[in-house]
């Protein structure tokens, strides 16, 4: 499986990237606009990441935004659902509004730091990208 973890804080993007990394190759971004950047790059390499695993809060641009112009991408270049990345937003915001607004722009789950590896290990099985 082909990772991007998109964290500004680098001790959260080293923890995220060592757990993703046993599945696979993983990339790191350190913010939105460098997110879509290496996500465009993937599709031109015709090498999609299958998992994006991302903050909220960061400088540039936000989780919310990068996750909405990489779902468009998406639409322009009429990639099906289910071979668009899978998007797990993880971060220090438990409120709804934040919940309900990364959903709404496409996320497949949301988790709340801290990231313990038992649970994002489920949930990328619950997004069938591991058996």
């Amino acid at each position: 499986m082909k990772s991007l973890v998109v964290e500004d804080d680098p001790i959260c993007s080293r923890i995220l990237k060592s757990i993703l990394s046993c599945f696979g190759t993983c990339s790191t971004a350190w913010n939105g606009a460098e997110a879509v950047s290496a996500y465009k790059k993937s599709l031109q390499d015709n090498d999609p990441f299958e998992l994006i695993c991302m903050d909220i809060m960061m400088p540039t641009m936000d989780g919310h935004q990068a996750l909405h112009v990489i779902r468009n991408i998406e639409r322009e270049q009429n990639i099906p659902q289910e071979d668009a990345a899978k998007v797990i937003i993880a971060t220090c915001r438990d409120d709804e509004e934040d919940k309900q607004q990364a959903y709404h722009a496409g996320c497949n789950a949301y988790m709340v730091k801290p990231i313990q590896r038992n649970s994002l290990h489920q949930q990328i099985k619950n997004l069938g990208l591991t058996s």
